[in-house]
C-alpha cells in the first residue's frame, strides 16, 4: 500500500476482546437523504469487542504446504494464522482499505465501518448503498465508489480522536456535472437499458473499482457501464473518460505505477493495456489514454487486477479460479513477457487480488484465500506459502501490507492479510514469506508453463498490440 505506518495495533492482543465471547453488532449511524451537495453524517460508536482468535502453530485457520516437520515448522506456522474476526451485523463485506493503524470496510448497507485495535471506531453512512470500492490517499482522503455511479470523497476531522468523517465532496462535482448537463456535446452513448445518451462525466452504472496513482495525482474508477475515468485528485476535475473501453461491464481498473500504464479488465473475458498522454495547446494540458494492446482474452471474466509497481509484474485474476500473471521487463523492450498461471481455486472463481513486494494474496469464491510467492528474479517462478482457511462465505475483496519487524538475519518477511466476505465478517491474518522449496510439494512450484501436468490456458499468451485503425470514442476534458 507504500504506507509504513502498518496496522500493527491488529497484531496486539486485546485484552478487552481476548475476554469477551464472539459478539455481534448493530448499526448506529444516522441516514442521509442526499449527498450531492455533500451533506454527511458520522457518528463515532461505543467500542465493542470484536471476535477475536488465539494464533496457535496448529491453527486450523491456515494450511503450509512444504513446511518441515518439527520445532523448526512449529516456528514457522505460528508466523501465519488468524490473529482476529471483525464482525457487525452490516452485511456482506464488499470492499475495504487500510491506512496507518486504520481499516475501513464497506458493505451493502449504507455504511463504511472505521477499525482500530480490533474494535470498531466509528462508521460513516451515505444513501447510496452498497459501497464496491475504497481507497485511501495520502493526503487522509477516503475515496469510495458505490452502486449509483457516485464516488465519493470523506476526510476524517482533524483533532477528533473519536474518528468522526464527514463528506466533502463527490466525483462529478456537482457544478462540473451541471456544467456539462446544459452542453449538448458531452453527452455519449450508453450501453444501459432506457438511458441511450448521458453526460460523459458521470458514471451511469455502478462503480466497481477504484485505483489511485499516487505519483501522478490521479484517481482511476471502473464501471458496469463498460467505461473507465480518470480524475484528478487536486481539484476532483474528470480529465478523460472511454465511454466504450469494454464490451462488457468492467470489473477492476489498476495503475500500474509505471511508463504511465493503466489496466482495465472487463467481463467479456479481456484485460486490456492503456497508456496515459498529455498535450498542452494555448496553455491548456489534456490527458487522454490511448489503447496499446489487449493482454488476455478469454471466456471467463476477469474479476481483479492488481500490480506490483517495483517488480513491474501484473496479476491478473478470473472467473474460472485462475491467478495469470505477465512482467514488464527492460530487457524485452518494455513490452510483457507472459509468466505463468497459479492455480488452487479449484471450486470457485477468484473474486480479488493484493500484492505487496514479491507476495501475491487471492480471495475465491471458494471461500479461500491463497497466498504465492515469487522466488526467481524473471518474477515467473512461484512457490506456494498457505491456504488461508475460516470464512464461510466467498471471499469479496483483500489487502496486505508488510509489517515492520526487526531483521533477525533469517530473511523472513511477515505480511499483515485483511479479507472481506459475503459472510459479513473481516478477518485478519498474519503471513510469514518464510518456505522450506525443499521440501514443497512440485504441485505448489509454478513456472512460465503452469503447473506441472496442465496446459497453459489458451488466452495465456493472446495479448497483441492494438492495431484496429478504428479508434474507440472519447471524450477529454477541454
Amino acid at each position: 500500500m507504500g504506507n509504513h505506518q502498518k496496522l500493527l495495533h491488529f497484531l496486539r492482543p486485546d485484552p478487552v476482546a481476548a475476554a469477551c465471547s464472539p459478539r455481534s453488532f448493530s448499526s448506529s449511524s444516522a441516514s442521509v437523504s442526499d449527498d450531492d451537495g455533500y451533506s454527511s453524517s458520522s457518528s463515532p460508536s461505543n467500542y465493542s469487542a470484536a471476535s477475536t482468535s488465539p494464533l496457535t502453530p496448529n491453527s486450523p485457520w491456515a494450511h503450509f504446504p512444504g513446511l518441515g516437520a518439527g520445532v523448526a515448522a512449529d516456528a514457522k506456522a505460528a508466523a501465519t494464522g488468524l490473529v482476529a474476526s471483525l464482525v457487525k451485523e452490516d452485511g456482506h463485506v464488499y470492499s475495504l482499505a487500510a491506512t496507518g493503524d486504520v481499516l475501513y470496510t464497506g458493505t451493502d448497507s449504507k455504511n463504511v465501518r472505521v477499525w482500530r485495535g480490533q474494535r470498531e471506531l466509528s462508521g460513516f453512512r451515505t444513501a447510496s448503498g452498497l459501497v464496491k470500492a475504497i481507497v485511501v490517499a495520502g493526503d487522509g482522503r477516503i475515496f469510495t465508489g458505490h452502486q449509483d455511479g457516485k464516488v465519493r470523497v470523506w476526510r476524517r476531522d482533524d483533532g477528533d480522536a473519536g474518528g468522526k468523517h464527514r463528506q466533502v465532496g463527490s466525483l462529478p462535482k456537482l457544478a462540473d456535472y451541471l456544467k456539462s448537463a446544459v452542453n449538448p456535446s458531452s453527452y455519449v452513448e450508453t450501453p444501459r437499458r432506457g438511458q441511450q445518451r448521458a453526460v460523459w462525466v458521470r458514471h451511469t452504472d455502478a462503480v466497481s473499482s477504484l485505483s489511485l496513482d499516487e505519483g501522478a495525482g490521479l484517481l482511476y474508477s471502473a464501471s458496469w457501464d463498460r467505461s473507465f475515468k480518470c480524475w484528478r485528485v487536486s481539484d476532483s476535475r474528470c480529465l478523460d473518460s472511454a465511454p466504450r473501453a469494454h464490451d462488457d461491464a468492467v470489473n477492476a481498473v489498476a495503475a500500474a505505477g509505471f511508463d504511465d500504464i493503466v489496466f482495465t479488465g472487463s467481463a467479456d473475458g479481456t484485460v486490456k493495456v492503456w497508456r496515459r498522454e498529455t498535450s498542452t495547446s494555448k496553455g491548456d494540458t489534456t490527458t487522454r489514454h490511448v489503447l496499446e494492446r489487449v493482454l488476455r482474452k478469454g471466456e471467463s471474466a476477469v474479476t481483479a487486477i492488481a500490480v506490483s509497481p517495483a517488480d513491474r509484474v501484473v496479476y491478473v485474476g478470473s472467473s474460472d479460479g485462475l491467478v495469470t500473471f505477465w512482467r514488464w521487463t527492460a530487457a524485452h523492450g518494455g513490452e510483457p513477457r507472459y509468466g505463468g498461471v497459479l492455480r488452487g481455486h479449484e471450486l470457485g472463481g477468484v473474486m480479488c487480488l493484493a500484492v505487496a513486494r514479491d507476495v501475491v494474496v487471492s480471495g475465491s469464491a471458494d471461500r479461500t484465500l491463497r497466498v504465492w510467492r515469487r522466488v526467481d528474479d524473471e518474477g515467473e517462478r512461484h512457490v506456494s506459502l498457505a491456504v488461508l482457511e475460516g470464512h464461510t462465505g466467498p471471499v469479496r475483496c483483500v489487502a496486505m501490507d508488510e509489517e515492520e519487524v526487526a531483521d533477525d538475519g533469517s530473511g523472513d518477511r511477515r505480511f499483515v492479510v485483511y479479507s472481506g466476505s459475503l459472510d459479513g465478517s473481516v478477518k485478519v491474518w498474519r503471513l510469514s514469506s518464510s518456505v522450506n522449496t525443499d521440501r514443497t510439494p512440485a504441485s505448489s512450484l509454478w513456472g512460465s508453463r503452469g503447473q506441472a501436468g496442465n496446459p497453459v490456458p489458451p488466452y495465456a499468451e493472446a495479448w497483441a498490440p492494438y492495431q484496429t485503425p478504428e479508434l474507440i470514442k472519447r471524450v477529454a476534458a477541454a
